[in-house]
Parts: structure tokens; sequence; C-alpha cells
């Protein structure tokens, strides 16, 4: 695997130097703040992959101007924000698709980036960060299960220390993996953890204690434990929740280096505005989401195509038979 680092100064520019340079089949293998918060870094691999739906190869040369509509209406629906409709709806037209769907793909591809987490390996270890039920704990234990079915060499470390039964929940799931769980306390602690950890496994992932992102206090006690391990912080927002709360959240954990966002709960909600919204405030990439509450199931990447088949409305139930008028005037509307 050949690895190269690319630095801009949004997550947008540097998926396309990444996607310049190494092309659509690219590897993110990881993110971070640039120095100094300004900017970010991307370290990207060139690795053979089944490629995404290529939208591009699917343009129309119709007016988008209905399909543009249909996602208006969806996005609100969705509830999100009304400056964020209007990004999204204005990038749709301008690409002139006639499917809503693919319309909505290509906004969603131009106005955020997309960086799935790896499987097989990492350079640093992957710290699940993110507010009081987000779901982080399950998600370690999601993402270990993932990489364990490869055969790959999982650590897990747990510096949640706060919530009651917090570290007896993840031990019952490693153990079900056979994965020893390391418990530390504090910045230190967490430091020699992974100091420890370093040639011994493929990835390493580490479920932190649930912060609150308003108070100052746990954002440099977050930061205090980023810094000491040298680790890249993964933000967990669950879905469905208010999108201005989710913009301010994912702004504030994204202060500390966050750099990608994992949506959870995508199978207890009809509503994602919340996630475009955090991912946009946080200028976050949308990198993996959970939309099932077992830990061997209900894991999965996200794409522009994936999240657009998720906003837009399906098409109506075929349960009932229907005559061809009344499913051409459906189109039509």
């Amino acid at each position: 695997m050949r690895l190269k680092s690319f630095t801009a100064a949004t997550m947008s520019e540097a998926m396309e130097m990444v996607r310049s340079e190494l092309g659509d089949d690219a590897i993110i293998v990881s993110t971070q703040r640039a120095a100094g918060t300004k900017g970010v870094r991307i370290t990207a691999a060139l690795e053979s992959a089944d490629a995404d739906l290529a939208v591009a190869e699917m343009l129309g040369e119709s007016d988008g101007s209905a399909a543009a509509d249909a996602i208006r209406a969806a996005l609100t629906d969705h509830g999100t924000p009304p400056r964020l409709i209007d990004r999204l709806v204005n990038a749709a037209r301008a690409a002139e698709i006639s499917d809503p769907v693919l319309a909505c793909a290509a906004a969603l591809e131009a106005g955020f980036a997309f960086a799935h987490l790896p499987e097989h390996s990492a350079p640093r270890p992957f710290m699940l960060v993110g507010p009081n039920g987000a779901g982080k704990s399950v998600t370690v234990a999601k993402l270990a299960a993932r990489s364990v079915l490869k055969q790959r060499r999982v650590g897990v470390i747990t510096c949640d220390n706060i919530r009651a039964g917090a570290v007896e929940q993840l031990a019952a799931f490693t153990s079900i993996l056979e994965i020893d769980l390391v418990r530390a306390r504090g910045p230190d602690s967490l430091a020699r953890a992974v100091e420890d950890s370093q040639g011994r496994f493929d990835l390493t992932l580490i479920d932190s204690p649930g912060l609150n992102g308003f108070k100052p206090s746990d954002m440099d006690y977050l930061q205090s434990l980023i810094e000491a391990a040298d680790v890249e912080p993964i933000l967990v927002l669950a879905a469905g929740g208010d999108a201005i709360e989710a913009g301010e959240l994912a702004e504030s954990f994204a202060s500390t280096g966050a750099t990608r966002l994992f949506a959870t709960r995508l199978d207890t909600t009809r509503r994602l505005g919340a996630i475009l919204a955090g991912a946009e405030a946080g200028q976050l990439a949308l990198c993996d989401v959970s939309a099932s509450p077992h830990v061997a199931s209900g894991l999965s990447s996200i794409s522009a195509i994936s999240l657009a088949r998720l906003i837009m409305p399906p098409p109506p139930a075929a349960a009932a038979p229907q005559d061809e008028t009344f499913w051409t005037e459906a189109s039509a509307s």
C-alpha cells in the first residue's frame, strides 16, 4: 500500500487533491487538523477496491429544475437548515441531472467530503468521541468486529471511567471477539496504553467518555486525551437530533481535532438533517454509519450516492396494482 499525505485549507479541497492525484479508488487512512488547526491533513493510499456508482457517467442533458425541486422538498422534510438546503439545491440544479437521486448525489458530492474508515490498518489509533448517548461504545465494538472478521489484529482501549457500567458493556463485546480490553485512566495512562499497543495491532480503537461539547472543561479534558496519545478523533453523532444543536456540537468537537463524522441510529430515525448540518458546520468528512443496535450488523461506509438514496423518498410502493396512467401522472408530479 502506497501512502501519501495531502494538506489543504478545507476537507473538500484536500479530498479533491487526493482524487486528482490518486483517483477515486484512493482509501483515506488518516485525517487530522494541520499544525495550528489551519487546514486539514489527509493521508491516503491507492488500493484496489470496488468503486461507488459513478454519478458523472449518468449525467443527463435535461433541465434539472424538477429534480432540484424534489431535492428541496426532501431536504426540508429531513429538517435540514435552510441555508444548507439552498446550497445543495443550487449544486443540484447546476448539475443538470433529471433523476432526483442522482442529482442529489451530485450535490452531496460537491458539498461534502466522504472518507470511510479503513478496515485493515491505520497509522494512528482512532478515538471515538462525542456526547453522551451517541453510541460510541457500540460503534467501537462494531468497528472491532468488522476488522476481526477480516482476520485483522485489533486493539481496544477504553478511557470511559465516567458513565456507570461503560467499561463492563464494552468488555462484554470484546470478550466475545476474544480481544483484551485495556483500561486507561486519564491522559498519561492513555498515552502508555497506546504506546504499548504500537506494532501489536493493525487497528487500535479507543472508547472515550461522553462529554458535553458546550462545556469548556469537558472539551479541555478531551483535548488533553487526544494530544497525550496522538490519536485521530472521530465524532460520533446520533441521527435524528436537532440540526442547529448538531452543527454547534460538531463545531465544538472539530475544534479538538475531529475531521470525520460517524452517524449512528439511522435505523431509528427518518430525518438526517442533523447529520448534514453537523458535517457542514464542523467541516467534517462523512465516513461510516450504523443502522442496527447489533454489534455484528448494520455498519456501512457512506458515499454520495448511498446518502442520496437515504435522503430522497422511495418511489410509491407497488403493493396495490395501478394502471399505466397512474404511474405516468406520478412520475410527472
